[in-house]
């Protein structure tokens, strides 16, 4: 870590604090602010590292940079459910070639299959039901490919064998289920700042993971 990283890095703790104490009071104003910023800061801790600046860190930076674009597309007054999932849908992608493109191993990605991949049919077979039932049958194919892209996100974390990039892959599934849970199934007022909490920790990891 360098001085301007580690700076970066202290930034992005604050907005995401604010953050959640957006989330928590409804501060729409203050959210608009503290949400991309978050993910802005961190992006900025990556390009600071003092890492070799090769193909997986480019991919990752990448990644983040598509999170930022999804953090909006999320918040906006409109609804723009599908262009941000498509956004977070790229990242998850670019994550995916930054961990096999290092180092990854065949028989921990195997590993990682067989205990993501039943989690996330699970998973799949409880959100799509609720879309389903609630006459939203448009959402069924966005919401299947995304949750296959992320599904393959986190056992290329697996086989990359670093357990930051694991606990960021197992906290970004973990802050978007609790997305489709709370937009799919049942509102818990928990869940708004659960969600950026957890994702906000995914984001910690997965640039950590650079180190």
């Amino acid at each position: 870590m360098t001085q301007v990283s580690t700076t970066f890095l202290i930034l992005a703790g604050v907005m995401a604090l604010l953050d959640w104490f957006a989330v928590a009071r409804e501060s729409a104003v203050l959210e608009y602010v503290s949400k991309p910023l978050t993910t802005g800061a961190l992006l900025a801790t990556a390009v600071a590292l003092d890492v070799s600046h090769d193909g997986p860190w480019a991919w990752r930076v990448a990644a983040l940079a598509f999170c930022i674009l999804g953090d909006v597309f999320l918040m906006v007054p409109r609804d723009a459910f599908i262009p941000g999932l498509a956004s977070f849908a790229v990242g998850q992608v670019l994550f995916t070639v930054s961990f096999l493109s290092d180092d990854a191993s065949t028989s921990r990605f195997a590993v990682g299959a067989l205990v993501a991949v039943p989690v996330a049919v699970l998973l799949a077979r409880r959100f799509v039901g609720a879309i389903r039932r609630a006459g939203r049958g448009e959402l069924v194919v966005p919401v299947i490919v995304y949750m296959m892209v992320i599904t393959v996100m986190a056992v290329s974390s697996v086989a990359s064998g670093s357990a930051l990039a694991i606990a960021g892959a197992l906290l970004f599934m973990l802050s978007d289920s609790l997305i489709a849970e709370s937009r799919f199934v049942k509102v818990r007022g928990w869940q708004p700042v659960a969600i950026m909490v957890t994702y906000h920790a995914a984001l910690v990891g997965l640039t950590l993971a650079l180190v």
